[in-house]
């Protein structure tokens, strides 16, 4: 399924259960504060950032008041947009640390990729800034520990973009497991096929608007092509690690939230571009088993398949118990127990974005962190466990983790826990 589609599709708005992923923050903003509006800075005006930033307009109570990029097009557009819609017009700026400085912002958003989040995020810890941060939490897990504990530092308030928190049929899921209507759970699948267009690699001169070599930052700068650009950056090794680290992350997110999972004991993974061959560096083709309290989680992702033959099922996660199984996406439940043929539930659920944004709002105009669905830590368990499972792709290793900083047994695997910084910048410590 096109991803746009996908994301346009999961916020058609209908009813709710409340089971309580995530019930925080639902209340408008407008009943906290009609007088002031939240002045909030983005960091990366990208098709993402203005996602979130345009979430966080339709939630109320924000004004998007500086932008950062370095693309000046994407820079440009963003604030002519953003001035159509509030009435006000943005400051522009290339450097994020130049909007960071800014007086006019109480907030920023990060939509940049992955290789960036670290250092920004970090920088506006250590301005005191409250901090609505895009999945991944970041590239790599030393990276993520080191935002974990600048945030704790600063003791602002940060609120992770997992907006599937926010689902009604995820909440009716884990409803459902805590009466007991499946049994003990023995196995948990998850899975998210498609098919990504794939765009050309042949290395060129990047467009004029954009500043390759800012926009890669800390990360290798590798040659220019619209294949590791803007938006097809998430298949491409360096700088957003793959599809299950981009995309799947969301099914092993709910998963850990509606089981209660902190991070997987033991990790293997096998797979393999058999399809996309020199077209992408992540793999088409993915098996990983992440062990969470012995309990194994089974991912998958392949091209083709599932949604032949049924396109309910080719997005979502299994729960497989004693007494039944249980299938949950963004918009159906599907329950088989021994006792009940079949029954299934079109569960639709108001926009996920604009929830997840309007809780985080909510929060720093509360001064009230009680109100965030997603603390930093929980996503950096989340994310751990993604980069996890491709560094035992990688190594071709079935690893052991002690839920904290070591592979026990793996030197190699070790090394990919922190990737080196490219000269000119470096890597954070906290």
């Amino acid at each position: 399924m096109d991803r746009r589609k996908f994301i346009r599709n999961s916020s058609i708005a209908t009813m709710a259960f409340a089971t309580g992923i995530s019930n925080k923050g639902l209340a408008s903003v407008s009943t906290i504060s009609q007088n002031k509006n939240l002045k909030v800075g983005l960091i990366g005006s990208g098709w993402y950032g203005m996602v979130v930033a345009k979430a966080a307009l339709e939630a109320g109570g924000v004004e998007i008041t500086a932008v950062a990029d370095v693309d000046s097009d994407h820079l440009n557009n963003s604030i002519n947009e953003l001035n159509t819609l509030q009435g006000t017009k943005p400051k522009g700026f290339k450097e994020y640390k130049d909007l960071l400085n800014s007086t006019d912002i109480e907030a920023v958003i990060i939509g940049t990729p992955p290789h960036w989040h670290a250092l920004q995020f970090i920088d506006a810890c250590e301005k005191g800034l409250p901090i609505y941060c895009e999945k991944p939490l970041a590239y790599d897990v030393d990276e993520g520990r080191a935002m974990v504990n600048a945030a704790k530092k600063a003791g602002n308030i940060v609120q992770i973009g997992f907006q599937r928190r926010q689902n009604e049929a995820f909440k009716k899921a884990k409803q459902i497991i805590e009466e007991g209507q499946i049994g003990k759970i023995y196995q948990i699948g998850a899975n998210i096929h498609f098919n990504p267009g794939t765009h050309d690699t042949t290395p060129q001169t990047p467009p004029a608007s954009l500043d390759w070599d800012a926009w890669c930052g800390p990360a290798p700068l590798l040659p220019y092509s619209p294949a590791i650009g803007h938006g097809p950056w998430r298949l491409e090794k360096e700088y957003g690690n793959g599809h299950l680290v981009d995309w799947g992350i969301h099914n092993i997110d709910i998963i850990r939230t509606i089981m209660g999972f902190n991070m997987p004991e033991i990790v293997e993974a096998s797979g393999g571009i058999f399809v996309l061959k020199d077209k992408i560096t992540t793999p088409d083709t993915l098996n990983a088993i992440m062990q969470f309290n012995g309990i194994p989680v089974v991912w998958e992702h392949r091209m083709w398949g599932t949604g032949d033959l049924n396109p309910m099922f080719n997005n979502g996660v299994f729960f497989y118990g004693d007494k039944g199984t249980l299938f949950a996406s963004d918009n159906n439940i599907v329950l088989k127990t021994r006792d009940v043929e079949h029954a299934s539930m079109e569960i639709p659920t108001p926009d996920m974005q604009e929830k997840h944004v309007a809780e985080f709002i909510n929060a720093v105009k509360t001064n009230n962190k009680n109100m965030i669905s997603c603390e930093i830590e929980d996503a950096h368990n989340s994310t751990t466990a993604v980069q996890l499972a491709m560094i035992a792709y990688e190594t071709e290793s079935k690893l052991k983790w002690d839920g904290n900083s070591t592979l026990t047994g793996h030197s190699e695997a070790q090394k990919h826990l922190a990737r080196p910084y490219r000269n000119g910048y470096q890597r954070p410590v906290v």
